[in-house]
C-alpha cells in the first residue's frame, strides 16, 4: 500500500476546522484534523510542503513519517508544523485501522478501560445564568463540568474582577449542585502569578478538579513557584507541540492533569509518548479536544487505550457538530464516550457535504486591560 494523495478541507461551523484526508492505492483512504484554529491556512500550506514527501510512503510506517517530518526540514517542528503532522498522523493510523479492520484502539494497546469520562463547556453572563447552564448540564448526564474565567463587556478583561468574580461562581455552583459534580475552571492563560495564586488559594474551599492554565506556559519555571502555594490540582498542556515541550512540567511534576492536544502536538504518534511519560510521574491525562468530530474520535481512541487517563474535553456532544460530513460519530452515554467497534477510527468522512460548511477566515477574540494594554485570551 502507498499513499497517493493528501487533500485538506476547510470549513466553519461554530467555529474554523481544518481536516485531512491521506488517500492510498488500494482505495483506503483516512481522515484526520488539525488544531490550532484560526490559522487553518498556515496549516494547510505546511501540508503543501509535507505532500511531496509522503507520495509514495507505505502508511504503515507510522513512527518513521512522523520523524521525516518532525525533522526533515532541519528546524524541528513546532505548533503550526506539528498540527500539520497531527493531522496526517491521525489519518495515518485511520488507514492502518480500516486495513487491519479493528479499531485504533486496538492498534494502540487495546483498551485499558471500558468508556471515557468527558466534560462539556458551560457559561452564562452572570453567574445566575452559569448556575442555570450548569444545572442543564447535569440534567442532560454531564459528571464534571467547565467554564472559563470570564471578562468583562467590551473585551476588556481586569484581573481583580475577573477573580472575584470566579470565587463567586465556585460558591454559587457548589451551593446549587452539590459536592459530587466535578467543577474545572479554565483561567485559559489569563492571569498573572500573584493573580492565579490568589485565584487558586480562595477557590481550595471549593475543590475544583483542577484550575486549568493558571499561568501562560512559555516559562515553565513559574510553575514551580505557584505548584508550592495551592493545594488545588493544576491543569496545563494544551500549547504543547511536542514531548520536548512537556518534559519539563512532568519531570518536574509541576501539574496534576497533562492537558495533551493530540491535534498540536503531533498526533497520536506523539501523544502516546507523552502520555508514558506522564504515567511514571502519576500525571493523569486531561486530554485537551477543543475542536470538531474527527479530533474527538481520535482522542476516544487514545483515552480508550493509555491506562492514565482521566477526562476528555467535549464541547459538542456526537451529532451536535456537522452529521452529514462526519458520518458514524461514537456514542456518548450519561457522561462518558462509550468505545466505538468498527474499524479505524470508526467514523467517516463525507466530503460531498463540505460545501454546507464553507470556510472563512476566523479570528480570535483579542482581550485587553483596561489601559489599553493586550492580554492574553
Amino acid at each position: 500500500m502507498k499513499i497517493t494523495d493528501v487533500k485538506v478541507y476547510l470549513a466553519r461551523e461554530w467555529r474554523t476546522f481544518c481536516f485531512v484526508v491521506v488517500e492510498t492505492d488500494e482505495g483506503i483512504s483516512g481522515i484526520g484534523e488539525a488544531g490550532i484554529t484560526g490559522r487553518e491556512l498556515a496549516v494547510g500550506g505546511a501540508i503543501e510542503h509535507f505532500r511531496p514527501l509522503l507520495i509514495g510512503q507505505d502508511p504503515f510506517r507510522t513512527e518513521h513519517i512522523w520523524q521525516l517530518l518532525f525533522r526533515g526540514g532541519f528546524f524541528p517542528a513546532q505548533r503550526i508544523l506539528t498540527a500539520a503532522i497531527a493531522a496526517i498522523d491521525i489519518a495515518l493510523w485511520d488507514i492502518k485501522g480500516k486495513a487491519l479492520g479493528v479499531p485504533v484502539y486496538e492498534l494502540l494497546g487495546g483498551r485499558v478501560r471500558d468508556r471515557v469520562l468527558t466534560y462539556n463547556h458551560n457559561g452564562g453572563e452572570t453567574v445566575e445564568e452559569l448556575v442555570e447552564c450548569c444545572q442543564q448540564s447535569v440534567a442532560e448526564g454531564w459528571k464534571m463540568l467547565r467554564w472559563g474565567l470570564a471578562h468583562q463587556q467590551g473585551e476588556i478583561l481586569e484581573p481583580d474582577e475577573a477573580v472575584r468574580l470566579a470565587i463567586r461562581e465556585f460558591e454559587a455552583l457548589r451551593l446549587a449542585l452539590g459536592d459530587e459534580v466535578k467543577l474545572a475552571l479554565d483561567v485559559h492563560t489569563r492571569l498573572n502569578m500573584a493573580d492565579s495564586l490568589w485565584l487558586c488559594q480562595e477557590v481550595e474551599q471549593y475543590h475544583p478538579y483542577f484550575v486549568e492554565d493558571p499561568l501562560r506556559v512559555e516559562n515553565a519555571q513559574s510553575y514551580r513557584h505557584l505548584r508550592g502555594r495551592t493545594t488545588v490540582p493544576l491543569a496545563a498542556g494544551e500549547q504543547y507541540s511536542s514531548k520536548w515541550e512537556f518534559r519539563q512540567i512532568i519531570e518536574e511534576e509541576l501539574v496534576d492533569y497533562a492537558r495533551v492536544d493530540l491535534c498540536i502536538c503531533g498526533g497520536l504518534t506523539e501523544a502516546k509518548k507523552i502520555a508514558a511519560m506522564c504515567e511514571t510521574h502519576y500525571i493523569e491525562l486531561a486530554v485537551h479536544n477543543p475542536i470538531g468530530p474527527v479530533a474527538g474520535s481520535a482522542f476516544l481512541h487514545l483515552c480508550l487505550s493509555v491506562p492514565n487517563c482521566a477526562v476528555q474535553e467535549l464541547p459538542k456532544r456526537p451529532g451536535e457538530s456537522m452529521p452529514d460530513l462526519v458520518l458514524n460519530q461514537p456514542e456518548w452515554e450519561d457522561g462518558y464516550l462509550l468505545p466505538p467497534t468498527a474499524p479505524g477510527l470508526g467514523i467517516e468522512f463525507n466530503a460531498e457535504a463540505i460545501g454546507k460548511y464553507p470556510y472563512s477566515l476566523g479570528e480570535r477574540t483579542h482581550l485587553r486591560r483596561a489601559d489599553g494594554s493586550f492580554t492574553n485570551w
